[in-house]
């Protein structure tokens, strides 16, 4: 085993670590209550593109949760700055939601349907046919193909939803074009997150309840890595992948005394 440097740093996902279903994971209101207190850096981090960070903090402060608007990190706020780094001033034809398009507009892009540097898949409740059909002209004609995340479903009340992922398979289908996915597990998101925070990933934590999304997206951007098991993988799932977290809980409350 590694010796690690002591954490300094905390990024971790929302859904299925702080909240599960609309509700406060048991646990997750006394570790933000603890990161705030002791003022560790920390951002909390979605794939989720479809909200601004400040629609986030209003939903989790509905559920007893205090974060930040500045601590909270999406896939569409690390595409808007890798934009704006590779290609600043550009263009984008965009399908997705207000956390989406307000990203880019404050990245100081353009958006237009007009021969854009780029297509930018994002997650939405209601993908349009006249949009994929958009899209996939555009890219056809040489925009580049960008996604906010590789998620290829989404949890609702009623069972799995298509998201970006999918979708994104649907275009690749019809141009022959693979996006670059900005989203977990591309450690580009942690990243971006830690120098918002101007943290080290040696002495930087990364908590999910994914091993293919958050546990591989911390791992490859050097940092520790605590599995919760109050999402979607179980113990048994863990076995099934060629990686480990460093540390696997049974919830956020386990991880509270370590801040």
């Amino acid at each position: 085993m590694i010796d690690r440097k002591p954490i300094e740093s905390w990024l971790t996902d929302m859904d299925g670590v702080l909240i599960h279903e609309g509700v406060p994971v048991p646990g997750a209101d006394a570790f933000i209550k603890r990161l705030r207190e002791t003022g560790r850096p920390f951002l909390v981090l979605t794939n989720n593109s479809i909200y601004t960070p400040r629609d986030l903090h209003a939903r989790l402060s509905r559920m007893g949760l205090d974060v930040p608007v500045e601590s909270i990190w999406t896939s569409a706020l690390a595409t808007a700055k890798f934009l704006d780094n590779q290609h600043p001033g550009g263009t984008a034809y965009a399908i997705g939601e207000a956390g989406l398009t307000t990203a880019l507009h404050d990245a100081g892009y353009v958006l237009t349907d007009a021969d854009p540097d780029f297509v930018i898949l994002g997650e939405t409740r209601t993908y349009s046919f006249e949009a994929l059909t958009k899209a996939i002209r555009l890219i056809n004609d040489g925009a580049r193909f960008i996604a906010t995340n590789p998620d290829n479903t989404g949890p609702s009340p009623e069972g799995a939803l298509p998201a970006t992922g999918s979708v994104a398979a649907l275009i690749t289908k019809a141009t022959g074009k693979d996006p670059y996915f900005i989203g977990k597990p591309n450690p580009l998101m942690m990243r971006t997150g830690l120098n918002a925070l101007g943290a080290h990933s040696e002495s930087s934590a990364m908590i999910g309840d994914r091993m293919d999304t958050d546990i591989l997206a911390g791992l490859e951007a050097g940092m520790e890595t605590f599995l919760v098991l109050t999402g979607v993988t179980g113990t048994a799932d863990i076995d099934q992948y060629p990686f480990r977290p460093t540390n696997v809980v049974d919830s956020i409350a386990d991880i509270v005394d370590l801040v």
